[in-house]
């Protein structure tokens, strides 16, 4: 008798992933929603990710006030990705997205610069606690 194999599901909201194909390559990201199944218009299980691309820059202690904002700004990305280009790390992110990302999101521009401004407001609150090392 053939057994039937059990996939379990490790790719769920808040794993940090590494981006391997495409213009983030290389990027780490956060999976913020994901679909097992095809949904969207899309024909592969995808998941919604949000990532930084653009990491703030190194700080010192002799720098002014308003050169440590400067450096310390951040930009964001919103991205549809398919699972086969990215891979997991065994890292996770307590943060939740669901209020933040609706299912058309990275398709419609102006939810998504909303969405993109929101995010970029919680991963900034993050760093300026220093609770995120490894995302950086």
């Amino acid at each position: 008798m053939a057994k039937e194999v059990q996939q379990t599901k490790f790719l769920k909201p808040g794993k940090i992933v590494i981006i391997l194909q495409g213009r983030y390559a290389g990027r780490k990201a956060v999976i913020a929603k994901n679909f097992d199944d095809a949904a969207n218009d899309k024909s592969f299980p995808h998941a919604v990710v949000v990532g930084i691309d653009q990491y703030p820059k190194s700080v010192t202690k002799s720098m002014s006030l308003t050169a440590m904002k400067r450096r310390s700004k951040l930009t964001v990305f919103i991205k549809s990705v398919n699972y086969q280009h990215m891979m997991p790390t065994r890292h996770t992110l307590d943060m939740d997205f669901k209020g933040l990302i609706a299912d058309k999101t990275s398709e419609d521009a102006t939810q998504k610069k909303e969405a993109k401004k929101a995010i970029k407001k919680k991963f900034e609150a993050k760093y300026l606690k220093g609770a995120v090392p490894f995302l950086w």
